[in-house]
């Protein structure tokens, strides 16, 4: 059983507001006002519209370096255009190559970083998958940052104090998430579900690697923007959703009582920059946030209404829970537990991130089309690369994850495929 302490946040022993000062109404560049980024890194997701967007302004104006990795780097460079300091990169978020790609870019820049605010993310869409078969909101808005702090994780170390936003949402309190089926490959299909489940998991994440990284000075911070008006986050949602739940009429348009009471994208984006920057935070991690304060617990004492966005407020004991946080963090190591199951080109560019001397190494890399899995896993990671380059090499020491095995060449052949004798486990 898992013990609540002052210096974690499981069971949601640290959910009690600060009354930091600041309000729904606060925006982001109030929150940032007299606080200096000069020369610090920062990488914000999804950065180049909506409450990202504004974001990333306030970080700018705080004279931050920041990193825009971007799905459409044209459609980022032309919002993003008169804002200084920024540097846009191309990544995907479902698709693992794009954000090993681009990680390999920042941590050969040799900079550390500050700040990583994983605010990216789709909200109820119809089913689709990514090319491993994940549920794309899960992919976009957990795993897909989950990979992404994962291998940022040498630069998130190197900066010393490091803090780590995962943007969320109230959401998490349509659903729980399912450990049984997280992808929906047994169970119908409900987006309101995917989408639920995907938010609890950015809290969860949050719980634990703020636990994990809060030695080597990286915190981790979770949250709900509000209910914020100007962003195209539902923009696939069925118009019947946003009816049933009181916030548009039966033509489809918001209702004015209801857009009066909504945030505007500057005050969607101030918890997230106070998270983010309020010195406030500076002892503690692992929290749900809201409102730019620490959000309480909701046991059930809480009203909600939908067309009362104020009332859209506290956190799950689920979203907070220990051992949900853990049993998470267990499915969802960097590293997938059986490095068979990966294409050959992922298993490449993994390796290429960890060790770049990799393209020198046997010809098995550069022409891999001529082996089958099989006989790459054998000849080449096996026997060549896997051990030495991810035990024995100084890079490997920057890791957060340590290579646990009886054999020093731990692949034994079931059933027609490789599988591993050793794990990764954070450290």
């Amino acid at each position: 059983m898992l013990t609540a302490t002052k210096n974690n946040n499981y069971k949601g022993a640290l959910q009690k507001p600060l009354h930091s000062g600041f309000s729904a109404s606060s925006t982001a560049m109030e929150v940032i006002s007299g606080i200096d980024l000069y020369g610090k890194p920062a990488i914000v997701t999804g950065g180049y519209a909506g409450i990202g967007l504004e974001t990333v302004k306030a970080l700018s104006k705080a004279n931050a370096l920041i990193w825009e990795p971007a799905r459409d780097p044209e459609k980022a460079t032309k919002n993003l255009a008169g804002i200084s300091n920024v540097t846009v990169k191309q990544m995907d978020l479902m698709d693992p190559a794009s954000i090993e790609r681009f990680v390999s870019e920042f941590i050969t820049s040799g900079n550390p970083l500050h700040l990583l605010i994983n605010n990216a993310g789709i909200m109820w869409v119809p089913l689709r998958r990514d090319s491993r078969g994940h549920e794309s909101q899960l992919a976009t808005n957990h795993l897909g940052h989950f990979q992404l702090t994962a291998l940022l994780w040498p630069a998130l170390k190197h900066a010393n104090e490091a803090r780590v936003v995962n943007v969320s949402s109230f959401g998490h309190q349509i659903a729980p998430f399912n450990f049984d089926d997280p992808d929906f490959l047994h169970r119908e299909y409900e987006t309101l579900q995917g989408y639920g489940q995907s938010k609890t998991a950015n809290y969860l994440f949050s719980v634990e690697l703020d636990f994990r990284g809060k030695e080597f000075g990286v915190r981790a911070y979770s949250l709900h923007p509000g209910a914020v008006h100007g962003t195209d986050l539902g923009r696939e949602a069925p118009m019947a959703l946003f009816q049933q739940m009181g916030t548009h009429d039966q033509d489809g348009n918001l209702k004015p009582e209801v857009a009066l009471k909504l945030k505007t994208t500057p005050q969607g984006a101030a918890t997230t920059v106070w998270c983010a920057t309020s010195p406030q935070l500076n002892n503690i991690g692992g929290v749900y946030c809201e409102d730019c304060d620490i959000a309480e617990p909701d046991l059930g004492n809480i009203e909600h209404k939908y067309d009362e966005p104020a009332t859209l407020r506290g956190v799950k004991p689920y979203s907070v829970d220990g051992e949900n946080a853990q049993r998470l963090w267990k499915m969802r190591e960097a590293f997938p537990e059986n490095i068979a199951n990966l294409k050959i080109s992922e298993a490449i560019s993994i390796l290429r991130v960890i060790e770049p001397s990799i393209d020198g190494m046997p010809t098995n890399f550069s022409d891999p089309g001529k082996l089958d899995l099989a006989d790459f896993m054998e000849r080449t990671l096996c026997s060549i690369c896997l051990w030495r380059s991810l035990v024995t090499s100084p890079a490997a020491a920057s890791l957060p994850f340590t290579a646990t095995s009886k054999k020093p060449t731990a692949f034994r052949r079931k059933n027609g495929c490789y599988k591993k004798d050793w794990s990764w486990r954070i450290t």
